[in-house]
């Protein structure tokens, strides 16, 4: 009889219980704004989209993102917002659960400094800065798996704007370029694998301009003039 009784009591608890548990997802403030832990599912499937915490309708704390994966959820962000402004610290993952990305997040803009990695790796493979507009601002640095730089390159608003450089895998200098609001305009070098100057010369919105020296080892062997694109001298 007594265990009979100890056996009804825990059900009696566990109803209680699976009752309070599904009574506290999903649900409202008095002021109508969701509150407490959320979930959604994609539509008309048991896969979970997202989850997480909401204080009277504003984001808290760590929510999870799920993609769709031959019909499973499958992890693809998780943001943690913070709970006095709009910030949330976040990563983007592969289907593989290898970080792609991580950075911050004002709403749906990047804000800050963002890493990219390398596919399967925890190498770098991009780092950028976004100002709070989520414009690219300041140096953008692209790299090798091996670690060492393969471009570098100043934006200001969002544009290329100032000096770029293009490096081979072995850090040898190919190219030396600038830029004013995503055009090039500037004087403007290429070089073979060997870092030897092959060519150089101005570029004004995107069109060479001016006169442009080329090289073979180390002697100019044309000159052109690319205002009009008559060649002013040849070697002969």
């Amino acid at each position: 009889m007594k265990k009979q009784r100890l056996f009804t009591g825990i059900m009696v608890s566990l109803i209680c219980v699976m009752g309070f548990s599904q009574s506290a997802v999903n649900q409202y403030d008095a002021n109508g704004k969701r509150h407490g832990l959320w979930t959604k599912n994609y539509h008309n499937t048991d896969q979970v989209r997202y989850k997480g915490v909401f204080k009277h309708g504003k984001e808290v704390d760590s929510f999870k993102y799920y993609t769709l994966s031959s019909g499973k959820s499958v992890l693809s962000a998780v943001k943690v917002f913070r709970e006095k402004d709009s910030l949330a610290d976040v990563s983007f993952f592969a289907s593989n659960k290898k970080v792609i990305s991580e950075g911050k997040m004002n709403g749906k803009r990047f804000i800050g400094e963002w890493v990219f990695y390398h596919k399967n790796s925890s190498a770098k493979m991009i780092v950028e800065n976004y100002n709070d507009e989520g414009l690219l601002l300041g140096e953008r640095f692209v790299y090798y798996k091996n670690g060492l730089l393969a471009e570098s390159a100043h934006y200001k608003d969002g544009k290329l704007h100032g000096e770029a450089k293009w490096f081979t895998e072995q850090n040898k200098l190919i190219r030396q370029s600038y830029y004013k609001e995503d055009q090039l305009d500037g004087e403007t070098k290429y070089y073979d694998a060997d870092e030897n100057l092959t060519s150089e010369g101005e570029y004004t919105k995107d069109r060479k301009s001016g006169i442009w020296k080329y090289y073979q080892d180390g002697k100019v062997v044309r000159e052109v003039d690319h205002t009009n694109q008559k060649v002013i001298s040849k070697e002969q």
